[in-house]
């Protein structure tokens, strides 16, 4: 049973994803929810507890579009395959509001430092999983998904100012240096 709360979640992340989390104010916010910033308050603590539910909500929408791939055909495959799913659609809105946590919580700004920190460790396995039904050695996950997504946030990064013939070559010379490095198991 959905509760007000996780309707409000819901909602506050659709926003989040659309206005970014950069000067988020609770009166705007709330308006376009069709509620006040002071019932938004009663569902949730305060602020950060609603921006922890944001960047919460965002990961796991994220990560569930990742188990919903279906299994690559072979490792290099399963690269260009995560690389579509991420860098398009709800899918790219989640990890630019990802980076901009991440941004926030490099200069120890709290909630963003521990969300990012508790989100790393949920999406590398999301990714990892992936990779190992691809035909990746489970010995072999973390430190791939972790190579792999170090690319894809940097390409990210550069997606507004790169053009889509680069970014696909790009993608594909890590899909070819991983599919040559790591042997399937």
């Amino acid at each position: 049973m959905t509760t007000r709360r996780d309707e409000l979640a819901e909602g506050a992340t659709d926003y989040a994803l659309e206005h970014g989390l950069v000067g988020l104010s609770l009166r705007p916010l709330a308006e376009s929810l069709g509620t006040s910033d002071r019932m938004l308050l009663y569902h949730f603590r305060d602020k950060d507890d609603l921006i922890t539910t944001i960047l919460r909500t965002s990961n796991a929408r994220s990560m569930q579009g990742i188990r919903d791939l279906p299994p690559s055909v072979d490792l290099r495959t399963a690269v260009l395959d995560l690389w579509r799913t991420v860098s398009r659609g709800d899918q790219q809105r989640c990890q630019r509001l990802y980076v901009e946590a991440a941004a926030l919580g490099l200069f120890g700004r709290e909630p963003y430092a521990t969300e990012v920190r508790e989100a790393n460790a949920a999406w590398m396995s999301a990714l990892a999983g992936h990779l190992v039904a691809a035909g990746l050695a489970r010995a072999d996950a973390r430190r791939v998904a972790e190579l792999v997504d170090s690319a894809f946030v940097g390409l990210q990064m550069d997606q507004p100012l790169d053009s889509a013939a680069r970014q696909r070559r790009t993608v594909a010379d890590l899909a070819d240096a991983v599919a040559d490095r790591w042997v399937p198991s």
